[in-house]
């Protein structure tokens, strides 16, 4: 199974969600038969860097950096083996008139046991300068390029039990979600995605490759 997993927003200024995400990765790498993409943006530590003074968007591109930087050291405290990479780097992704480009082989030559931990830094043709994109939209974009088998993203619900309730239903769709729902359970950024994915826990993100534990979210479109 290759996967990817969206670390959302909110969920990057999470100590707690990160270790035991990082737990989970670390249990995960006995399976061979995974192959883990892990995507993020920027957190909560871009207002930090801004309130230094730098301007928005540089700011933006070093929280990214940064946290790229951060992340890869956390999951390597946890035994993970992690490739950390800024798509901008060798131009693995590139965007150009509005479109994104990926160098499938600059990315076919990585390591497949370890994780792969992307960030939302891309490489701006036109400008010739690195840029940031939105995490939805890198996430819809590496899905279809990549034909990955399942799109991951991370409950905003802290309750691992929610999971585990009878209640939970195994499937549901976006055009007929509750709103209740997608206020409490789906991350801010990904609340129009619409596209087919499935709702976990960092906590449960462990029992991959079995799906038993998390949500499928069917495409309305």
């Amino acid at each position: 199974m290759q996967y990817l997993a969206a670390l959302d927003y909110d969920h990057l200024d999470n100590g707690v969600f990160l270790t035991s995400l990082a737990r989970s990765l670390s249990q995960q790498q006995g399976e061979k038969k995974l192959r883990s993409i892990i995507v993020h943006g920027d957190s909560e530590y871009t207002q930090r860097i801004i309130q230094t003074g730098v301007m928005s968007k540089e700011a933006k591109v070093r929280s990214v950096k940064d946290l790229n930087n951060r992340l890869v050291a956390l999951f390597a405290d946890q035994g993970v083996s992690t490739v950390g990479i800024n798509p901008s780097q060798r131009k693995m992704i590139t965007l150009k008139e509005d479109k994104l480009s990926l160098d499938h082989s600059f990315l076919n030559s990585l390591p497949e046991q370890s994780v792969l931990l992307l960030s939302t830094l891309v490489y701006n043709i036109e400008t010739e300068s690195s840029t940031v994109v939105e995490l939805p939209r890198l996430i819809s974009f590496l899905g279809e390029e990549l034909k990955v088998d399942e799109l991951f993203l991370f409950s905003k619900d802290d309750e691992a039990e929610i999971f585990t309730n009878e209640a939970t239903p195994e499937q549901i769709q976006w055009n007929t979600m509750e709103d209740d729902f997608r206020e409490k359970r789906i991350p801010d950024e990904f609340s129009n995605f619409e596209q087919s994915v499935r709702l976990t826990s960092a906590r449960d993100f462990n029992q991959l490759p079995k799906l038993s534990h998390s949500i499928a979210i069917k495409s309305s479109l």
